[in-house]
C-alpha cells in the first residue's frame, strides 16, 4: 500500500511539473524575443567614421519653390508622451508598443479625430494644430523614475533624454512649385521595423553629431565631448491629389527622386523635415524606443505627423516656399 501511494505521489508531481514548464514555455515564446535586447555593439560607429555624406542636391529648376518655412512648436517642454500611434494604430491606446513624444497640437492621442485636433490647443506660437511625434531615446544606464519612463514596456527602459532642440522645418522642391497639403493628411517617415525588414528601402534614419554636419549614418553616432547628438527625419512630398491616408499608410505619400521630380500622378507638396539634438556625455549609452523584436536598432527611427493647420496657415506655407523666402511662424 506504501509503494502504491508514494508511486502515485511521484505521477501527480510528473504530471504537474510538466504542466507548469509547458506553460513557463508557452509564456516566454509569447514574449518573443528578450526584452532589452540589444542595441549592440556595432550600432553604434565613432563620427570620426563616418565617411563625409556627398552633395547630390539638385540644382534649382526655373520653377523651383526654393522657400523654407520654421514652425516654433517648442521641444516638448509640456511633456507630452503616450505609448498611441494616431497615424497606424488609430483607436487603439498603447498600440505603439513603445513611448512617443510629441510637439504640436496637445491633445493628441490614440483616440485623436480630425474634430478634437481642430479644437485643441497646440504647442506652435503660430497656431498649428498638427500633431508632430517621434519615438523617445533613452539612457538604459539610469534607471527611469517618472511617467512615462517605465510604462512602455517591451524592453523600453531607462530614462528619456529631453530634446535640447526640435525644429519642424518646410521646404519646396527644387524642380517645381508645391501645391498645398489637404487638411489632416497623415504622414509617416522611416521603418519602425527595419531590423527585421530585410530590406532597407523604408530605412530614412539620419543621425549625427553637431561638430560634423557634413555626415550621417543610419548607425548611433559617438560624439566627441561637447558636440550635440543629432537626428533628422524627413517626410515624403508627392501627395497623389486624393487621399489623406493610404494603405500602408504610406501609398498616398511618395518621396521624389534625387533629381526632385515626383512619381507619376503625384504632386509636389511642402517637404516636412523635423530635426533634433540632445545635450549627451561623450560615450553615454543611449538605445532608441521600439518594438521587442527591434531590439533599440537605430536604423528603426521613424516619425509620423497630422497636418491639422488651417487652409489659411497652409497658404501662407506654400506661397513663402513658391516665393522663395525664409519664414518662421
Amino acid at each position: 500500500m506504501g509503494n502504491e501511494h508514494r508511486l502515485l505521489t511521484l505521477v501527480v508531481c510528473l504530471v504537474l511539473g510538466g504542466g507548469l514548464l509547458a506553460a513557463v514555455l508557452g509564456a516566454s515564446r509569447a514574449a518573443g524575443p528578450r526584452h532589452g535586447a540589444g542595441p549592440a555593439p556595432a550600432d553604434s560607429v565613432d563620427i570620426r567614421d563616418v565617411p563625409r555624406t556627398p552633395d547630390h542636391a539638385p540644382s534649382p529648376g526655373p520653377d523651383a519653390s526654393t522657400g523654407s518655412v520654421v514652425v516654433d512648436c517648442g521641444r516638448n517642454e509640456q511633456g507630452h508622451y503616450n505609448e498611441d500611434n494616431l497615424v497606424v494604430s488609430p483607436g487603439l491606446p498603447s498600440g505603439a508598443h513603445h513611448t512617443h513624444a510629441y510637439v504640436g497640437n496637445l491633445s493628441t492621442d490614440a483616440m485623436s479625430t480630425d474634430a478634437s485636433l481642430d479644437a485643441a490647443a497646440t504647442s506652435c506660437a503660430g497656431g498649428d494644430r498638427s500633431t508632430y511625434y517621434w519615438p523617445v531615446l533613452r539612457r538604459p544606464d539610469r534607471p527611469g523614475t517618472r511617467p512615462h519612463e517605465t510604462s512602455a514596456g517591451h524592453g523600453n527602459t531607462g530614462e528619456i533624454v529631453p530634446e535640447a532642440s526640435v525644429v519642424v522645418e518646410f521646404r519646396g522642391n527644387p524642380t517645381s512649385q508645391v501645391v498645398p497639403m489637404p487638411r489632416f493628411l497623415r504622414g509617416v517617415t522611416g521603418d519602425a521595423v527595419a531590423y527585421t525588414a530585410g530590406s532597407e528601402a523604408d530605412v530614412r534614419a539620419r543621425w549625427g553629431c553637431s561638430g560634423s554636419p557634413d555626415r550621417t549614418t543610419t548607425r548611433y553616432p559617438r560624439c566627441p565631448e561637447g558636440d550635440l547628438l543629432t537626428r533628422t527625419l524627413t517626410f515624403p512630398s508627392c501627395w497623389n491629389g486624393l487621399d489623406t491616408a493610404g494603405a500602408g499608410h504610406r501609398s498616398h505619400l511618395r518621396f521624389p527622386s534625387t533629381d526632385g521630380v515626383c512619381p507619376r500622378s503625384t504632386f509636389p507638396v511642402p517637404e516636412l523635415r523635423v530635426s533634433f539634438t540632445y545635450a549627451l556625455p561623450a560615450g553615454a549609452p543611449i538605445a532608441l524606443d521600439s518594438f521587442p523584436e527591434q531590439r533599440h536598432s537605430p536604423r528603426t527611427d521613424h516619425a509620423m505627423f497630422v497636418n491639422a493647420m488651417t487652409d489659411e496657415q497652409m497658404a501662407a506655407v506654400v506661397d513663402c516656399l513658391n516665393t522663395g523666402r525664409t519664414c518662421r511662424s
